[in-house]
């Protein structure tokens, strides 16, 4: 007979404390913003110490990033599949818009988050060039599913700039941006970049 313990491992401990952490701080971050959230609240919230915070993620700001990380991570996933199934631009647009407007990660508050992230680093300088390596990644990662489906060069900036603020905008007057004037808008800016899209 084969002895199973029922006792948590430790990396199945590490793993459920990382998780706490980030669940407390998605929550607290959209409730109270990043800088109105202490590493102490988050901890307590978690039901850990501020120890654990240092320890997994060095501080708030790799909390934030790593809270933010997982989230695109999943979403990226998920567009990448929906990419795969559409055969026209409007299609591809409209996956890309849907999966931003309404994230299947991140219980809705992904894209809250990453507008506080936006407000956050210019408060906070030394945390600009983490956003500005991600988006950076972003940028490339845009160009590069375009290039599959148009003669669009270098409009990840452009593309992600108009999706976040469009998004922005629907969340101020949800009447005033529809998915056919935010679909419209995305292809004029591919189309504008190339005279044609595939």
């Amino acid at each position: 007979m084969r002895y199973v313990s029922l006792m948590p491992t430790q990396g199945e401990r590490k793993a459920e404390t990382r998780q706490r952490l980030l669940d407390a701080a998605a929550e607290l971050f959209a409730a109270r913003g990043v800088d109105g959230a202490s590493v102490d609240a988050i901890a307590e919230r978690a039901e850990r110490t501020s120890g654990a915070v240092y320890d997994h993620f060095g501080g708030k700001d790799g909390l934030l990033f790593a809270l933010l990380e997982g989230w695109v991570d999943d979403i990226t996933v998920v567009i990448g599949a929906e990419l795969a199934t559409t055969t026209t631009l409007d299609e591809r647009l409209a996956a890309i818009w849907r999966n931003v407007t309404d994230p299947p990660a991140g219980g809705g508050r992904w894209i809250a988050l990453e507008h506080e992230l936006w407000s956050y680093v210019a408060r906070h300088p030394a945390a600009r060039e983490h956003l500005a390596r991600r988006y950076r990644a972003a940028w490339v990662g845009v160009d590069e599913a375009v290039a599959e489906w148009s003669d669009a060069v270098a409009v990840g900036p452009a593309l992600i700039g108009l999706l976040l603020g469009l998004e922005m905008m629907r969340r101020v007057d949800p009447a005033a941006v529809n998915d056919e004037m935010a679909i419209a808008a995305l292809r004029g800016v591919v189309r504008t970049t190339t005279g044609a899209a595939r």
